[in-house]
């Protein structure tokens, strides 16, 4: 019974001694050597969720997935890229929750129209009531 235990304790230590195999980004937390390129790099991991941690931005965040998305960003824009176009292919490759700058696709509209509808209701309602009280 002693060895079952023990065996048992010893399986379940495992999981918390493991380690990734994987080595980790090159660029996660090393900045690119111009500063420019950098400033963009840096502009655009702040416009992007962190999909691990989703209340912070990659440039805050610890997360491994964060840190491979910062790797990507400046491996992306020291090739030449421009930061829209890697801000829309991480739009494409993890959908529109991604960016914290809102879009303005067709199914979207009823979303940003539904507060200014609210507003105009409430003081159509609000109108209403004061004429009441103005004829009494």
């Amino acid at each position: 019974m002693k060895l079952f235990l023990a065996l048992l304790v010893a399986l379940m230590a495992v999981p918390a001694t493991a380690q990734t195999a994987l080595p980790p980004a090159p660029y996660a937390d090393r900045q690119i050597a111009d500063p420019a390129l950098e400033r963009k790099a840096k502009a655009l991991m702040e416009t992007i969720r962190c999909l691990t941690c989703q209340s912070q931005s990659i440039a805050d965040s610890n997360a491994s997935m964060a840190g491979d998305m910062r790797s990507e960003i400046r491996e992306r824009i020291m090739a030449g890229e421009q930061p829209e176009a890697i801000r829309s292919w991480l739009i494409s490759r993890y959908g529109d929750w991604v960016s914290y700058e809102p879009t303005a696709a067709p199914i979207l509209w009823p979303l940003w129209a539904a507060p200014l509808i609210l507003l105009a209701l409430g003081l159509f309602l609000l109108r209403g009531r004061i004429r009441r009280k103005g004829k009494a």
